[in-house]
């Protein structure tokens, strides 16, 4: 299969495509044919290897895994012999590390749902970390409640953009500060919460642009200047 690779740390020019073999598929896994996925902050520090800080767990002088991508949507086109949630043909979304490729296999209990009929596999690819990061940092971080007054830095941005809508369903009025910085985890129930809220209309995802796979490191320079209104995504 073609999959974004990098082997050293640096400018998205360290980024390119090859061949690599099909992902083995697990008996609790879903083998998913990636349609589309989106490009994130973590993605551009991955591949800059900073903050140095970092470099314990990203690998010290080199990426310990050459893959790069979280969020990613497309067709389930196999599944193991103990999943019962998903069939092949089945439109998904979620995350799994190397979505920057044609396939990835994802554990059926850990970060992957099915997308709802009225959203794009465009839309759905970039819900995952920024969709998340907004849902858990308002709902477990902030702990909004109808009536909160709630400030939201970088609305126009990625995570800004579903923090906004997100915000509103929790009942606050978007006017006063909320948010520490952590990092958002999958997990296949807020997953299904943030469909719900696309299937009622409640949450649309915002693209600023997509690019090709081809065409990865643009997309990594794109959102390195700062300046997305939304999400970036990348078709497969």
């Amino acid at each position: 299969m073609k999959a974004i690779v990098r082997t050293k740390f640096g400018s998205p020019d360290v980024v390119s495509l090859q061949e690599l073999e099909q992902p083995p598929l697990s008996d609790d896994g879903v083998l998913v044919r990636v349609r589309a996925a989106s490009v994130n902050p973590a993605d551009w520090y991955g591949i800059a290897g900073t903050p140095l800080i970092a470099r314990p767990m990203v690998g010290i002088f080199r990426p310990r895994a050459v893959a790069v991508g979280v969020d990613f949507a497309g067709t389930v086109e196999a599944i193991g012999k103990d999943v019962s949630q998903f069939r092949v043909g089945d439109e998904v979304f979620g995350g799994r590390d190397g979505a920057f490729a044609e396939y990835v296999v994802v554990r059926e209990e850990r970060a992957v749902v099915k997308r709802p009929a009225n959203v794009t596999v465009e839309q759905a690819a970039s819900v995952g970390v920024a969709a998340l990061t907004a849902l858990q940092g308002l709902r477990d971080k902030g702990g909004v409640q109808p009536g909160n007054q709630v400030l939201i830095n970088g609305a126009s941005g990625g995570v800004g953009t579903f923090a906004v809508q997100i915000a509103k369903w929790l009942g606050a009025e978007v006017t006063a500060v909320s948010v520490t910085f952590f990092i958002a985890k999958f997990n296949k129930a807020d997953l299904q919460v943030l469909a719900d809220l696309m299937h009622a209309g409640k949450v649309t995802p915002v693209i600023d642009r997509t690019y090709p796979l081809t065409e990865i490191a643009d997309a990594l320079r794109y959102l390195g200047e700062g300046h997305a209104q939304g999400k970036i995504v990348v078709t497969v």
